[in-house]
């Protein structure tokens, strides 16, 4: 285990965590390299190129602005949302821009920002080359970065895996089945191992003041999804539907049986509805599969008896825990092995934490993360126009109330079951690498290529 929950829950900006966070990260990345040598007052120049995924729909997923606010300084947790359409508004107007918000550059993106769509670099589909220049247009500095899904980054030259920790933790563990052990062997539930796994590298006020926080923003997010109304941005004229919706099911018959799938459903969709607009949103542990986690929280909190803040932390850690192997064993990047490795990861790491919430066993929190994985196996990202709206938005709707069901199937079930969660991962991860390139976050084929944009 190299990844923490700090890492694997960001707060960001919407609409995607590897094609709007990442190459943010990686922009800001690379101005503070310039930075660091001494050598940004000397720069009269930036090129930026823009390879596969990142080409072929970093346009609908915002990964020019993405680019520009990066090289500006700015951060994906910091940055207000409200103030991005106005910083871009003035780069793009000045043609200038200022690197790490001091040193001026001209910028013209039509020759210095370029979209490569039929080109890759080796090591990741969504790669980018930075390149810095003097006054005689002479390279000073140069970089490739690879945006890998859930907003984590890494230059050409490192290893894609996490980097190890300074400190060990306490109970290591690479597959599910040396989580299992660990619990086993130290009689420690799942969210118990992560926890002190986490306090090797932070004091344990420090870990629970972060999921309160992450949380908090969850919270947040839904609220604005539910409050606000118009059309989302883009082209493809999508209406924002969560506030509406919410309407609707306070009139309805409370006695209803399946009321809480319909909140479910809301909660998940405002969520993705904020992300598509840019909106603040918690990578978990995508943007585009941000609404499952939060979704299912509020389903926890507000349709279970027995709901409670430790609880919450029981189902973060727990989460975290399961999301921890998807990264470090398979991938979270839609551009690499399709939708199924964010909603389809999110959709297990809630299934799995909600388990854990409701005080179920080790094996039971597996088991519901195993069927929350099976279940999405093979499905394609194919977002229309190279939004992260259709069909992104219901996607996560979709997951949420698979990760319950399967959180229900689990937690009535004693015996062993058939297929363990490492193999569901390893066959996850094998499906998207034998999954075409074009049904990879190209919007090429699918849905994107069959629905006329309108």
């Amino acid at each position: 285990m190299k990844t923490s929950i700090f890492e694997l829950f960001k707060i960001g900006v919407g609409p995607s965590s590897s094609h709007t966070v990442g190459p943010m990260r990686a922009a800001r990345e690379f101005a503070l390299e310039l930075q660091r040598s001494n050598t940004l007052e000397r720069v009269a120049g930036i090129r930026v190129e823009l390879y596969g995924s990142l080409a072929l729909t970093g346009h609908g997923h915002g990964t020019d602005r993405a680019i520009l606010l990066g090289l500006s300084g700015e951060t994906a947790e910091e940055v207000d949302p409200a103030s991005i359409e106005e910083k871009v508004a003035q780069i793009r107007g000045r043609k200038t821009l200022r690197l790490m918000g001091s040193h001026e550059v001209p910028f013209e993106e039509s020759c210095d920002l370029l979209f490569l769509k039929d080109k890759l670099l080796p090591r990741h589909s969504n790669g980018m080359h930075f390149t810095a220049v003097d006054a005689s247009g002479n390279p000073i500095h140069s970089g490739v970065f690879y945006s890998i899904g859930g907003g984590f980054i890494f230059r050409e030259g490192e290893s894609i895996s996490a980097k190890a920790p300074l400190k060990a933790p306490p109970y290591p563990f690479s597959s599910a089945a040396e989580m299992l052990k660990m619990g086993d062997e130290h009689h420690l539930l799942i969210w118990q191992v992560m926890l002190e796994n986490e306090k090797a590298w932070r004091e344990e006020a420090a870990i629970r003041a972060y999921v309160n926080r992450i949380w908090e923003v969850m919270r947040a997010c839904v609220a604005r999804g539910l409050a606000t109304e118009g059309i989302l941005p883009g082209g493809l004229k999508v209406r924002r539907r969560a506030p509406q919706l919410k309407r609707k099911l306070e009139q309805q018959n409370p006695a209803d049986p399946l009321a809480p799938m319909d909140w479910v459903n809301v909660f998940a969709i405002a969520v993705n509805e904020e992300n598509a607009a840019g909106g603040r949103v918690v990578t978990a542990p995508t943007n585009g599969a941000a609404g499952i986690i939060p979704a299912v929280a509020h389903y926890y909190t507000q349709f279970t008896p027995e709901a409670s803040s430790e609880g919450l932390l029981r189902y973060f850690l727990t989460a975290a825990a399961i999301g921890v192997l998807y990264k470090e064993n398979a991938s979270i990047s839609g551009a690499e092995v399709g939708c199924q490795g964010e909603v389809g990861v999110a959709c297990s790491m809630a299934a799995g934490g909600l388990v854990a919430a409701l005080n179920g066993t080790n094996r039971q929190v597996e088991y519901a993360a195993e069927i929350g994985m099976e279940h999405n196996l093979g499905m394609t990202c194919d977002p229309i126009g190279g939004l992260v709206q259709i069909p992104c938005i219901e996607r996560n709707a979709m997951g949420s109330v698979k990760a319950i069901n399967a959180c229900r199937i689990a937690m009535r079930e004693e015996d062993e079951h058939k297929v363990s969660l490492d193999q569901v991962i390893e066959t996850m991860y094998r499906t998207g690498l034998d999954m075409q390139s074009r049904y990879k976050e190209t919007s090429l084929a699918g849905l994107a290529l069959n629905v006329i944009e309108c």
